[in-house]
């Protein structure tokens, strides 16, 4: 194919970067280089920000852990505490339920 378009004088189909590279089309090439910029950002933000929700839990767990361990709190409450900001567990679904199915809504 290569030598049916070179004796045709017609020069082969380069790629999107290499015409790019040629056609000396900078903006394009900007916009891509600062959209993808922005995106490796954003996934290396999002990655830290879970790390460091990771370890304040785990913080939190070990706090809890040691109150319960001196006798400041019993285990129930250092349970009930650390669901606090659970949405998902099935009791806090339960008093959500039992809380709408009281106001009447």
């Amino acid at each position: 194919m290569l030598t049916t378009l070179a004796q045709q004088n017609n020069p082969p189909d380069l790629s999107i970067l290499a015409r790019l590279l040629q056609e000396d089309n900078f903006t394009v090439m900007i916009v891509f280089g600062v959209g993808g910029t922005i995106a490796v950002t954003a996934i290396l933000a999002g990655m830290f920000k879970a790390i460091a929700i990771g370890r304040a839990k785990e913080r939190t767990r070990q706090e809890v852990a040691a109150y319960i361990a001196e006798g400041s709190m019993t285990p129930a409450e250092g349970e009930r505490l650390l669901r606090a900001g659970d949405w998902d567990s099935d009791d806090i679904k339960r008093e959500k339920i039992m809380h709408e199915t009281i106001r009447g809504g």
